[in-house]
């Protein structure tokens, strides 16, 4: 059994939330068929580019809907996992050295893959091998950086949790690629900056000198909101802004979609967000 993994990162900094990761799983059995499946569903909408966050508008809209609907379609069956994950700006890192700052984005990046599918629990009868193929969207550091960071997922392998599970991964299979060559990808990057929007309630924005909101600001909220009731229908009650619930600690392995607010295991509260330090459960 082999899973493809696509890993992406968006925004590092915004108003409440920050360093934002995706994830999105597949079975290699099912990857050909999702991967149908999602192109397919652009030629009907007559896309024939990239689909992503920053390309909603208001004549578009109705087509990000369709595209949502066919990528949740596939979640809900568990066909395919979402993992979103980032930082509030609430919790203050410190004690951190300087080459820790300086690698901040490696580091959260790491933990992301390492954690937020539970792959730990992927395997629970250990009877066959499991191995990884992970494509990263193209990593925004030095090439020595990237080579470097690749080594260390390699090295994850190497772990107690890893080895019990038996998950392979084998360093030609980790690879950095363009987005438009992977429709999973994309359609993935709509969830993530979704996300970014509404928890910096970017939806809200009114351009200066302007009375209402911009066209593109309304569409993305819809599109947002479409994204949230699909959610819902997995998750009734579900919060963006929390980290998801669970009732065995396996279903960080068998939820299709959650999301993950990172703590610092040291840190301190921001005095300039306490006022924003309980999420509310958007709508």
């Amino acid at each position: 059994m082999q899973y493809i993994i696509y890993m992406d990162e968006s925004n590092d900094e915004g108003p409440s939330f920050g360093n934002f990761y995706g994830g999105a799983l597949v079975r290699s059995q099912d990857y050909q068929r999702v991967t149908e499946i999602l192109e397919k569903k652009k030629l009907e909408l007559n896309i024939n580019g990239e689909i992503k966050w920053q390309k909603v508008t208001l004549p578009y809209v109705d087509k990000y809907i369709a595209m949502m609907d066919t990528l949740f379609d596939l979640i809900k069956e568990d066909i395919v996992k979402i993992r979103i994950m980032f930082t509030q700006n609430l919790h203050e890192p410190i004690n951190l050295s300087v080459e820790q700052k300086a690698k901040e984005y490696q580091m959260l990046y790491y933990q992301f893959f390492k954690h937020a599918f539970g792959l730990r629990y992927s395997n629970p009868t250990g009877r066959d091998d499991l191995s990884l193929r992970i494509y990263f969207d193209e990593l925004p550091v030095s090439p020595k950086d990237a080579s470097e960071f690749k080594d260390y997922i390699e090295k994850i392998q190497s772990t107690k949790e890893f080895v019990e599970a038996k998950i392979k991964i084998k360093k030609e299979d980790i690879t950095e690629v363009k987005s438009h060559n992977h429709v999973l990808l994309q359609f993935m990057d709509v969830v993530l900056g979704s996300m970014y929007f509404r928890l910096n309630n970017l939806h809200k924005i009114i351009p200066e000198g302007e009375k209402r909101r911009g066209k593109r600001t309304v569409a993305k909220e819809k599109v947002y909101k479409h994204i949230n009731n699909r959610i819902r229908e997995i998750y009734p009650n579900f919060n963006i802004g929390v980290s998801t619930g669970y009732t065995d600690i396996q279903d960080r392995w068998n939820h299709p979609y959650r999301h993950w607010l990172f703590i610092p295991s040291e840190h301190r509260i921001s005095p300039e967000y306490v006022k924003r330090k309980s999420p509310v459960s958007p709508t």
